[in-house]
């Protein structure tokens, strides 16, 4: 895969042993529950480095200083139902104000596409910015889609954060919006014939939730 402007993909020792555990088959429930926050927590560092910030005085105990707090309800977090629910709490250990908006899409099993069904966003999202979550970004078509229905309601400021990505839904996701950041955990080698990516981890919301 070639290199992209607007891509981020971590090498961290901590992001690739928590998902190192995340993939065995023999993680239970809580844990991958557990393990999908705490990557996106260690993710949220370097992807919320330009999030909008003021200066104010704060006083100390001893004299008053000039310091930087993030601006109040400048930030949405979106995920794509299900499994971009699984890393809100990571982020919202670290801004607990965040605002909270969701798109629903499904996957259609023949032809992998993606096939909205619920959207609710917060009132002003277009002024806000908006980091989309999505544990996989396995064809891209999914990310794609809402990413574009937010442009379309006028948001401009977009990333997106994925924990497993594949190189053709990082691809596509990169060469289709260019403005977007994007920001992955970990790249995989490939989709199989289904569209789940290899080596991957299974469905990632069948592992969150117990379904099948």
């Amino acid at each position: 895969m070639k290199d992209f402007k607007n891509v981020m993909i971590f090498d961290h020792p901590l992001i690739r042993h928590k998902v190192a555990i995340l993939r065995d088959k023999n993680t239970g429930m809580k844990d991958f529950r557990q393990l999908i926050e705490e990557i996106t927590t260690l993710m949220a560092y370097e992807s919320l480095k330009d999030v909008p910030t003021k200066e104010v005085e704060v006083e100390t105990p001893l004299e008053v200083c000039t310091q930087t707090k993030i601006v109040e309800k400048s930030i949405a977090l979106v995920p794509i139902l299900r499994a971009g629910l699984g890393m809100v709490n990571g982020i919202h250990t670290l801004l607990p104000t965040a605002k909270v908006g969701h798109i629903g899409m499904y996957r259609n099993e023949e032809t992998a596409e993606p096939v909205p069904y619920y959207c609710k966003l917060p009132e002003g999202i277009q002024n806000m910015k908006v980091i989309l979550l999505d544990p996989m970004l396995a064809t891209g078509g999914s990310a794609c889609d809402a990413i574009k229905k937010l442009k379309d309601l006028g948001c401009k400021d977009i990333t997106l954060m994925s924990i497993i990505g594949a190189p053709e839904g990082v691809e596509k996701v990169a060469t289709t919006h260019p403005d977007v950041k994007l920001f992955l955990s970990t790249l995989d080698r490939q989709l199989n014939e289904n569209f789940y990516i290899l080596p991957g981890l299974g469905d990632a919301g069948d592992r969150l939730y117990g379904t099948k």
